[in-house]
């Protein structure tokens, strides 16, 4: 029977990354690409601690003033407490009912821009999303406004945000901590809370991965009609807006020291990121094997996700040679 539906797979096994004993991968399928129209993304958390429980959240109705306690998602350390939604809407595992799913795999980035003080961490940010959203890009841009409002906690994060009709991948960092005393208040606070991220919708028809490091490389700047900037977030229900990014990606970059270039040879991932052999030949190599499988010409390659020739990078997202199965995907 055919369904217009997303897929949602999660898988863990007994595999241990050469960096860090975990290892993450999401493959992305636009409904071009299934075999029967519907989107697609898996969750592999490859580990020998980490078990494949599933995670239920009623839909609710809350009162005025109610808060919402936020605790890491992976040492439950209680981080603060934000207001809660006045409607949220039913979770189970990674995928709401409107059929909104979020994967991730983390990238870590670099170290100085993970925020202490924040309150939303990765894990936090997308079942809050999910719970407040009834599309991908709804999804992304509560969790755009989240970070924004309330700092980001995590390390370097790839999402994976999907629903019935589109894929998005969104990769985030932190900004770090740079704290300041309110003239007025004479209250600290840091200066830098927030992130900078990019997401770009997958073509239909293509299909994308990642796995433990950032994809997107360079992207489109603003132009108000395929891509905007976070100063222009509510145009993002646009149908013809495909780029979102925050809108210091690039000057927080400069201010950093890590990058003086041209803004359109800005690289997400060469920036907050920087690319070497490890993050190719353990990382970017996952997502090599299912391009290779699903596309005869990521022969071609076979060097980059080796480690040996990182500039022969390859593309965020390639057409596949066939339409996709669901079990296509759970092979």
């Amino acid at each position: 029977m055919r369904k217009l539906t997303i897929q949602f797979f999660a898988a863990f096994a007994l595999l241990i990354n050469a960096n860090n004993g975990n290892a993450c991968t999401n493959f992305l399928v636009t409904k071009g690409a299934s075999v029967d129209g519907s989107t697609m993304i898996t969750y592999a958390a490859d580990s020998h601690y980490l078990f494949g429980e599933l995670y239920l959240k009623p839909a609710a109705v809350y009162p005025a003033g109610t808060m919402m306690k936020i605790y890491e998602w992976d040492t439950k350390k209680f981080l603060g407490e934000i207001p809660q939604a006045s409607q949220t809407y039913s979770v189970v595992g990674n995928m709401n009912e409107y059929q909104v799913a979020i994967g991730e795999t983390t990238y870590g980035g670099r170290e100085e821009l993970q925020d202490s003080t924040a309150i939303i961490d990765y894990g936090s940010l997308m079942y809050i999303a999910l719970q407040r959203s009834k599309s991908a890009r709804e999804a992304i841009k509560v969790m755009a406004e989240l970070v924004d409002l309330y700092g980001y906690y995590s390390e370097g994060e790839s999402f994976s945000v999907a629903d019935k009709n589109e894929v998005w991948i969104f990769e985030m960092i932190g900004k770090g901590v740079n704290m300041q005393v309110d003239k007025k208040t004479k209250k600290t606070y840091n200066a830098n809370r927030g992130a900078v991220w990019v997401a770009i919708r997958i073509p239909d028809g293509y299909v994308s991965g990642h796995a433990n490091h950032p994809r997107i490389t360079t992207f489109p700047l603003e132009n108000m009609k395929t891509s905007i900037s976070s100063k222009n977030l509510d145009k993002i229900f646009e149908p013809t807006v495909e780029v979102v990014y925050a809108h210091d990606v690039i000057s927080f970059a400069r201010q950093k020291g890590y990058f003086n270039g041209k803004d359109e040879e800005f690289s997400f991932s060469d920036t907050y990121a920087p690319l070497d052999f490890g993050a190719a030949r353990f990382c970017e190599i996952r997502v090599w094997s299912f391009f290779k499988d699903v596309n005869k010409d990521m022969w071609n390659y076979f060097d980059y996700a080796k480690g040996h020739n990182l500039k022969n990078r390859m593309p965020l997202y390639i057409k596949p040679d066939r339409k996709l199965s669901v079990h296509d995907m759970m092979n």
